[in-house]
Order: structure tokens, then C-alpha cells, then sequence
């Protein structure tokens, strides 16, 4: 069966007052359901769960500080998925809770725990409702919004599509609330800085991504190969228009599957622990000659992290051309950078790798 993921963002799941809105979810959970029933199985990624806390704790502006955010998530997340169970219910499908944190998915046995729990609930046909568990989240461990969160969940269960509801009919050639000439843009083949700028900035009052979000969102999710689709999440149908063949606000083309799903967890869901700085012979042999990482390239190293933890590599002006799992510490970086592979051993006592970095374990970024 093909497989979407749907984000749905603050925007569209609250009223202008900050409390949910009921009649969306219904119409959410009776366009899904229509969905699963000509064949798809369906993962949702959903924001909701402080806005939803903010009524219970009588804020009228999302919080600031982490603890009040922490203790609004763990207030509302219960009425988000009270209100998903109600509404999946009318259409005799059930939901199931999934609470995600980057330190989960960081980690190759918990990231893949997280697909085997997905792929289980999806194989007895239910609806999985995926949030960020922001009861326990630290700014260190978090996603930063649910579009990243979406792209990373849609890499995880291999899906076919990646649909973006938003409060917007998709990515506009210009901000449509300054400028009246304003047109939808239909097809993205390549998100490039030129698509970054017309993004602009981002945030809301309840949530945390903008359109820049959403683009960096499809860029990831488009290489591993996953059509990705903005949509006014504010009306009915569209959902069921897309899968129908019909177009509908901004598509970004899926390109041939560029990265595997290792490599992918390996760009997208590891958190980077420091960066190391490549001289330019040890550059070219990275974009250029697909070759590994050795500690003779290395020339500066940022940042304290351990032996099998992930890394930035960039050149001396700062770029990050790519992104690897270290075989060796900081610590012992320090004392061999710039060295050969030879004298590791001797340097060190002993040699983990002859490379730094192996190159099934670096994605060029």
C-alpha cells in the first residue's frame, strides 16, 4: 500500500482565540479516513498540543520560557489526541500516539524502533498521530518545528508523498499580504536560495515554522526520493484532489532516490556534536572524489564529542560541505589531526579506523 504523511501545523488545527478547532479535525480525520479507504496508509504529524495546553492554563500568547511550553504540552497533548479519537471514531478508525524527540531518533536502535512501531501500527490500520514530545524536549534535543519532524517521519516509514497542510495555498512568488500581484508558484523542481529568500521569515503566534520551514521540509523529504505537496489545509477535499491526480497548490517533484535510509538518518535525524575544519585538499576529495576522511585533512576542530557521535566537516571559510559519524573523540582528534594514518597508533596507543570518517557513514550536504 502507498504510504502519506500528513503535517498539520498550530495554524490549522486552533482558532483565532487559540483553542482547537474541532470542526477542522472532523473535517481532517473525514478527509483521511476517505484516504485510507481507497488504499493508503497514513501517518499524521501534528502540531496542536501547547495551543491546546494554553486554554487548560488560561495563556492567551504561546510561552516563552521552556518549562511554561513544557507544562502546556503535557496539559493539552491529551485533548489533541481526545479530540483525533473522537473524530477518527465517526469513521470506525482508530488512532494511535507516537511522541518523537531528536535524542529518539538520533540514536540508530531508537530510530529504528520508532519505524518498527510505526510500520506495526500501520500494518493493523491504524491512524498514528506523531507530535514531538515537548513535555521532555530541550532546545538541544528538539526538531525545532513539525515540518522537519514530518520530513524526517516520511524518510522513516519509506513514504511515497509528503503532504504540508498549511494556512496558505501553497508558496507564492511573494508575500500575497504585501504584494497583490502575489501568484502561486505550482511546481518546484529544486529549492534554491532564490525559492529561500521568497520564504522569508516565519512563526506564528501558536507555532514555531513559516514557509522557509516548509522548504527545508520538502528539500529533505525530496531527497529521499518523496513527492512533497503544500496545501491550504483550510479546505475540505484537497486531500483526496491531490491522490486523485488533480493539482493543487505547490508540488515539489520528487527526484530519483538520492540517499538511502541510512544515510538519510545520518543528514537529518542525527544532532551534530562539533565540526571539523578540512583543508582544501581534503575537500575536493569529498565533493569531488568520494573518498573517505582522513586526519592529514583535518586542520581545526570545534566543539567536544564523542567517538561514533555526528559532525559537520567544512572548509576554512566556514561552509559545512558535509556530514559524518567520527570514528575517533575530540580528544583524540587534537592529537592526530594533520597527521597520517600511520602514525594514529603510535600517537594514540591504538588505531579504531584508518579513516576519520568512512564514507558510508558522510553525506555530502
Amino acid at each position: 500500500m502507498s504510504r502519506l504523511v500528513v503535517k498539520i501545523g498550530s495554524n490549522i488545527l486552533t482558532e483565532s482565540t487559540g483553542r482547537l478547532n474541532y470542526k477542522r479535525i472532523h473535517a481532517i480525520a473525514h478527509d483521511v479516513s476517505l484516504i485510507c479507504e481507497i488504499g493508503y496508509h497514513v501517518v499524521i504529524v501534528s502540531s496542536g498540543a501547547i495551543a491546546a495546553g494554553m486554554e487548560k492554563l488560561g495563556l492567551t500568547e504561546k510561552p516563552k520560557e521552556i518549562v511554561l511550553k513544557q507544562a502546556a504540552a503535557a496539559a493539552g497533548q491529551s485533548s489533541l489526541m481526545r479530540a483525533y479519537e473522537r473524530s477518527f471514531a465517526r469513521h470506525n478508525k482508530k488512532v494511535a500516539q507516537v511522541l518523537l524527540t531528536r535524542g529518539v531518533v538520533s540514536v540508530r536502535p531508537t530510530y529504528l524502533n520508532s519505524r518498527n512501531t510505526l510500520n506495526a501500527l500501520l500494518s493493523y490500520g491504524l491512524v498514528p498521530i506523531v507530535n514531538e514530545n515537548d513535555t521532555v524536549a530541550t532546545d538541544e534535543l528538539k526538531f525545532g518545528d513539525n515540518d522537519q519532524l514530518a520530513a524526517i517521519v516520511a524518510g522513516l516509514i519509506n513514504a511515497d508523498r509528503l503532504v504540508i497542510l498549511s494556512d496558505v495555498d501553497g508558496l507564492y512568488s511573494s508575500d500575497p499580504k504585501k504584494d497583490r500581484k502575489a501568484t502561486i508558484i505550482p511546481f518546484v523542481r529544486e529549492v534554491t536560495p532564490a525559492l529561500e529568500s521568497i520564504a522569508g521569515g516565519s512563526g506564528s503566534r501558536v507555532g514555531t515554522g513559516g514557509m522557509y520551514s516548509k522548504l527545508l521540509a520538502a528539500r529533505k523529504a525530496s531527497s529521499y526520493g518523496i513527492s512533497v505537496n503544500i496545501i491550504s489545509g483550510k479546505k475540505k477535499g484537497l486531500l483526496l484532489s491531490i491522490l486523485s491526480g488533480h493539482h493543487e497548490g505547490t508540488e515539489f517533484i520528487s527526484k530519483k532516490r538520492s540517499m538511502t535510509s541510512r544515510k538519510g538518518w545520518i543528514a537529518y535525524a542525527m544532532s551534530p556534536k562539533g565540526t571539523l575544519i578540512l583543508d582544501n585538499g581534503a575537500v575536493n576529495a569529498l565533493l569531488r572524489g568520494g573518498k573517505s576522511l582522513l586526519p592529514s585533512g583535518i586542520v581545526g576542530i570545534v566543539g567536544s564529542f564523542r567517538h561514533e557521535e555526528a559532525v559537520f566537516c567544512a572548509d576554512q571559510e566556514g561552509k559545512r560541505i558535509a556530514k559524518g559519524i567520527v570514528n575517533y573523540s575530540s580528544d583524540e582528534l587534537e592529537k592526530i589531526k594533520g597527521k597520517k594514518t600511520s602514525e594514529i597508533e603510535r600517537i594514540l596507543g591504538a588505531k579504531h579506523e584508518d579513516e576519520i570518517i568512512h564514507r558510508d557513514n558522510m553525506v555530502v550536504l
